[in-house]
Parts: structure tokens; C-alpha cells; sequence
């Protein structure tokens, strides 16, 4: 649009140098020379218009140009993370300031004891591990050697079930000689109270065998609910690690810090004001990754894509030249990004061309005036089609 107006403002000034000279001419002349010679001066004229249109059709049929563009940059709004009062601001408005400089501090003694007694209970934590894994330790070596005397009174049972085997075979062989006369009544009776004294041992032993094994399975029980303090207890270390991370975490929330290069401005807290969480403290703007967002009409976008090369100039400094390339387009139209949308299905229809946001890179410009470069400013970009 701009080339256009300048192009009619260069034939405007030519047409009129070329009759100025031509009614200078035409008065010293005589009425014929003068007629033809306003005829060549006419036929002139309309052939360097020609040439001028010519040469401007050619160039715009190469481009495809609009002014309905601006400069763009990532707002950041820095926002708290913690409430609590504010203790120092280290930035003025509109300062440039470095990625992960500090912007502000809050107060954070309450932090710093929250940190304290978080680290405090997980140490409390840690040794209630250690000391659930001592005891599980020793529950376990109780278990092992309740399984053992389980085994030993095992092997006590075979051998006085050996040994009342023995006795009842002898007290037969002695019970058929008594009564064949062949043994006395004191043989009798010894052998008997053996078998009664063999027979004694051998339900002792079983019964010491249950009380074992019942005592074993108790101490086994033990062990495994011992296991599941020592789960319990991991859980709960698990649990003050996470406290102390969101305690650490918070505290340095604290220190408010900038998220990227560019100016911190909009500041809207002073020192000594108290702040919740998720009130805004100011604006950051990345001004080292600008792009241009043009608008360009519906009828237009059949001849872009993405990476052909944009020509971008600035209303504001004319003077400063800068390249792109198109990047990608933004997948709807303006209209629908308003906050409220046009309706076609109601009303009498009116149709108006429409325009499409395209996201230009901007791949060469003056790294010495990103000071000077703003979101926001008008642009004029012409984008080579061919």
C-alpha cells in the first residue's frame, strides 16, 4: 500500500513538471510547432505513466503486501507463587533486566521454619525406619530359631516314638512269657512301667513338638507384621522427603526471579504489602524474540505458505530494514478470536472478507535496536510469492 501511494505521488509530480515545461514551450512557439509538439509531450507523458504502472504490476504481482500488521513479543506476568509480606524490589519500571535476575523478595522467616520442621520430621522419620528394620532384624533371627527348635523337638518325637515302639515290643514278649510262666511278676511289672514311662515321653514330645510350632508360627507373624511397619515407615519418610521439597520449594518462591531477558515493567506492588498467592507483581517482555503477526485477507492466502520470505518494515522507523519468513498461519480467523464472535445465521447477511493472522520469523534485524522495538508497533510486510 505504501509503494502504491509513493509511485502516484512520483507520476502526480512528473505529470505536472512535464506541463509546467510544456506551457513554458508552447507560449514561444508558433500554433503548429506548438501542436505537435504538445502531442509528443503528451504522448510522452502517458508512456512513462505506463512504464511506471508496468513496472509497479510486475513487482505486486511477485508480492503479496499488507499494512494490517504489528510487532509481537511474549508477556510474561510474574505472578507469587507464596503469600506474605514484600520485603525489597530490586527493579524499576521499564528496566531491562537478565534471565533469572532478582525482581523481588518476600519476607520468608515463616518459610525458613516451615523448611526446619519439615527437616526435622524427616529425620524423626528416618530413625522410626531404622529403628522398625532393628526390630523386624530381630523378630526374624527370633523366628529362625523358633523354626529350628520346632525341628529339634521334631527329631525328640521320632526318637521317643523309636523308643515306645521298643517298649511295647518287649512288654508283648515279656506279657507272653508271664503268661506262659516263663517270666516273674517283678519282670512284668518293669516291663510295663517302662512302656508306661516310653509312652509318657513320646505324648510329652508332641506336645512340646505343638507348643513349638504354635510358639514358631507366633513369632513368624511377628516377623511379617514387622515387614509391614518397616512399608508403613518407608511411606512415611516418602511422605516428609515430599514436605521438605514443597517447603524448599516455597522458600524459594520467595525469590522472585525473571523468566527470560528483556524490560520488566507494569509494576503493581510496592514494599511492605502484603500479597497472596497468584497476585500480580509485574510484566516481563521477551523483546529478544519478536515476530511479526499479519493479517492478511481471505483472498490473499492462496498464494502463501509457509517459508517464503517476508520484507518487514516498521511505521515507526522507516529507516530500519528487516527480513522474515513465514512461519505458520494461525489456523483460524480474527473474527473468531473476539470476544464476541460475528453470527452470520441471524440478521440480513453481510458479507465481509475476512482476515487471517499469519505468524512471520523474523530472521534478520538490527540486534543493536531490540531497545527501540516494542510489541505492538505497526507493520508493512510484503511477502514474495514467486
Amino acid at each position: 500500500m505504501q509503494l502504491l501511494i509513493t509511485i502516484q505521488q512520483k507520476e502526480s509530480q512528473i505529470f505536472n513538471h512535464i506541463i509546467q515545461m510544456t506551457k513554458s514551450n508552447v507560449e514561444n512557439e508558433n500554433p503548429k510547432k506548438k501542436s505537435k509538439k504538445k502531442l509528443f509531450i503528451i504522448s510522452g507523458v502517458f508512456s512513462i505513466i505506463l512504464i511506471i504502472t508496468l513496472a509497479f504490476w510486475i513487482r505486486s504481482a511477485g508480492f503479496e503486501s499488507t499494512d494490517n500488521a504489528q510487532l509481537d513479543a511474549n508477556i510474561i506476568p510474574i505472578r507469587t507463587s507464596v503469600s506474605g509480606y514484600i520485603k525489597t524490589i530490586h527493579f524499576k519500571d521499564n528496566e531491562h533486566v537478565k534471565k533469572g535476575q532478582l525482581l523481588i523478595t518476600i519476607d520468608d522467616t515463616d518459610l525458613k521454619t516451615r523448611v526446619a520442621q519439615s527437616q526435622a520430621a524427616l529425620e524423626n522419620a528416618k530413625a522410626n525406619l531404622l529403628s522398625v528394620k532393628n526390630n523386624a532384624n530381630a523378630v526374624s533371627q527370633n523366628a529362625d530359631a523358633a523354626s529350628l527348635t520346632s525341628e529339634s523337638v521334631q527329631q525328640n518325637i521320632n526318637s521317643a516314638k523309636a523308643k515306645l515302639k521298643k517298649a511295647e515290643e518287649d512288654f508283648k514278649r515279656i506279657e507272653n512269657m508271664y503268661n506262659a510262666k516263663a517270666s516273674t511278676q517283678a519282670q512284668y511289672d518293669a516291663s510295663k512301667a517302662d512302656l508306661d514311662i516310653t509312652k509318657a515321653q513320646y505324648d510329652g514330645a508332641v506336645n512340646q513338638y505343638k507348643s513349638s510350632a504354635a510358639q514358631s508360627q507366633g513369632v513368624h507373624s511377628q516377623a511379617e507384621a514387622q515387614q509391614a511397619q518397616i512399608i508403613l515407615a518407608e511411606a512415611l519418610v516418602k511422605q516428609r522427603e515430599a514436605e521438605l521439597l514443597l517447603a524448599q520449594t516455597q522458600l524459594d518462591y520467595a525469590s522472585v526471579k525473571s523468566p527470560c531477558d528483556g524490560i520488566v515493567s507494569k509494576r503493581a506492588v510496592e514494599e511492605g504489602q502484603y500479597i497472596i498467592i497468584g497476585q500480580p507483581l509485574c510484566s516481563t517482555i521477551d523483546n529478544e524474540n519478536l515476530w511479526v503477526t499479519a493479517n492478511f485477507k481471505e483472498t490473499q492466502l492462496k498464494k502463501l505458505k509457509p517459508g517464503q520470505e517476508v520484507e518487514i518494515k516498521l511505521d515507526a522507523y522507516p529507516d530500519i530494514e528487516m527480513k522474515g519468513t513465514v512461519e505458520s498461519f494461525v489456523g483460524a480467523t480474527g473474527a473468531k478470536f473476539s470476544l464476541l464472535p460475528p453470527d452470520n445465521a441471524t440478521g440480513n447477511f453481510i458479507k465481509v472478507t475476512q482476515r487471517v493472522p499469519i505468524r512471520i520469523t523474523i530472521t534478520d534485524y538490527p540486534k543493536d535496536k531490540t531497545d527501540i522495538l516494542f510489541p505492538g508497533l505497526s507493520a508493512f510486510v510484503e511477502v514474495k510469492i514467486k
